[in-house]
């Protein structure tokens, strides 16, 4: 399975998150009959970090959709920004850019049409707090 798989499985993951929270990523697939994924230790480890991370993800979030009501996201948009909010804090393995790319071709197969700009908007934003934090520690 490449990473572009693996992160879209994910990103099925995280959407079917929003309906079944209580649920992790192994019974998600178990459920889903999907023992490919199952094995995908990228998968795996990821949905879990990002199950125990999710609120300080949504809190990003929610700083940076200026105009937008928080609950009124959705699903498909809300599960692409916690996947690509996630990799940018909390996945050195992936490089921001990437992420952001990958979130935005996510948006485009899955979403609506002005979803790519709005998820553009949200993780350039997201990166952008992120590089301006690393630059002002101590050491950079």
């Amino acid at each position: 399975m490449t990473r572009k798989q693996a992160r879209e499985k994910l990103f099925e993951l995280i959407y079917e998150m929003n309906f079944q929270p209580e649920l992790d990523a192994s019974e998600l697939l178990k459920n889903a009959n999907d023992h490919e994924a199952l094995n995908e230790p990228y998968i795996t480890n990821s949905f879990a970090a990002l199950q125990q991370t999710l609120p300080t993800v949504d809190d990003q979030i929610k700083a940076h959709i200026k105009g937008w009501n928080f609950s009124r996201i959705s699903a498909v948009s809300l599960a692409i920004l916690r996947l690509c909010i996630y990799e940018i804090l909390y996945n050195d393995d992936v490089p921001d850019n990437v992420a952001m790319n990958e979130a935005i071709e996510l948006a485009k197969r899955f979403d609506h049409d002005d979803a790519p700009a709005f998820i553009n908007g949200v993780v350039n934003a997201v990166a952008q707090e992120k590089r301006n934090h690393d630059a002002v520690l101590p050491g950079n």
